[in-house]
């Protein structure tokens, strides 16, 4: 089914006028031989006085008449360049996302994550001194994407979409200061994403939010897992489906960390319909026990409907892990058609009247 804003209620987001505030065109590349394709899905966070995204950017190299060529990382993190006849007969380029080669799967680009930095939250720039994060080792081969930001403890924590030939997995880094970084390795194996760990302990235990992925049984849901250090995760509870013949029938992931209020823990989340068009709604969830969902909107309280949402890269698509709390008002930054990065404020008053609460 296609859908249309005028299907729901209201769209209650108020996107920036100055959208998109990022594009392809406006960042350099990150070596010879490569373009940047798209901007992606930023993690946020504020860091000596400032708004910073952690942007996603996808690049992919120059391709020439009679071949196809794509981007990976070798064990040592540098980029090579792959080759394949584009006329094989077993090479399979219907998703401009994924090559399909002799059984194998590819990336059709090449992710890394970008800083930068904002004075007014909306004109950001590369600061110096700053550098890029890159894929490490062989589980992150294919790139790193869509990095959630959580500070807890003094600590600023990195989970990432952790991509290679061995399946998608969630990998986490930790920092104090943005320029030196643990790395953590992959802390859930594949196939699994789209991992947020919330801004303080409940009960002496850390909890985080992530999307296993089943092709067979089950489907994409969102589950929530316990750490006693927050790095080794167990008790895993799926919590939120998917619902049929909604807008979120398909898939459902997590944004960002919650919002603690005081009715609960608060979470933007995406969810997708049969014709791959991405929304966000939310759900709430109890303070003591994060496991029990207090309620959920029925519609997306955003869907895509601007010219930058509806057509780029991946066209009809909103997509946020990454926000800034300031009292009632919640400034999401998000994805764009798998191409742009945009900006929208809501009101979480007007959030808990989507749900109900």
């Amino acid at each position: 089914m296609s859908l249309q804003r005028s299907f729901f209620m209201k769209d209650i987001a108020r996107r920036f006028p100055e959208n998109p505030l990022l594009s392809p065109i406006d960042l350099k590349c990150s070596e010879d031989g490569l373009q940047i394709i798209c901007l992606l899905n930023p993690g946020v966070f504020t860091f000596e006085g400032k708004t910073w995204l952690i942007v996603r950017v996808a690049e992919n190299a120059v391709q020439k008449e009679g071949s196809i060529f794509f981007p990976i990382l070798n064990e040592l993190g540098k980029t090579e360049i792959m080759e394949l006849p584009s006329e094989h007969p077993e090479l399979i380029t219907t998703d401009p996302r994924v090559i399909r080669y002799m059984g194998l799967d590819y990336l059709t680009t090449l992710s890394h994550l970008r800083l930068l930095c904002s004075d007014d939250g909306v004109r950001f720039y590369e600061p110096e001194g700053y550098g890029s994060l890159f894929g490490i080792g062989k589980l992150e081969s294919f790139g790193i994407e869509d990095c959630r930001v959580t500070f807890l403890e003094g600590k600023y924590h990195l989970t990432f979409t952790a991509v290679s030939a061995n399946g998608v997995g969630v990998g986490m880094r930790t920092t104090t200061d943005w320029k030196t970084f643990e790395n953590h390795g992959m802390i859930i194996p594949p196939h699994n994403k789209d991992c947020a760990i919330f801004e303080e302990k409940i009960n002496g235990l850390y909890y985080c939010l992530h999307r296993p992925s089943s092709v067979d049984i089950g489907g994409n849901y969102i589950w929530l897992a316990q750490s006693p250090d927050g790095v080794h995760w167990g008790n895993h509870k799926c919590i939120i489906k998917t619902r049929k013949e909604s807008w979120d029938c398909q898939r459902v992931g997590a944004g960002a960390a919650p919002i603690k209020t005081d009715k609960g823990w608060l979470e933007i989340y995406h969810g997708a319909n049969n014709d791959h068009q991405y929304c966000l709604g939310a759900f709430l969830l109890d303070l003591n026990d994060p496991s029990k969902v207090i309620a959920r909107t029925d519609q997306p309280i955003m869907v895509p409907a601007e010219p930058y949402e509806l057509s780029g890269f991946f066209g009809n698509v909103v997509f946020t892990n990454g926000h800034i709390v300031d009292g009632d008002t919640v400034t999401i930054y998000y994805g764009a058609s798998d191409e742009f990065v945009c900006g929208a404020k809501f009101s979480i008053q007007e959030i808990f009247g989507a749900l109900g609460v």
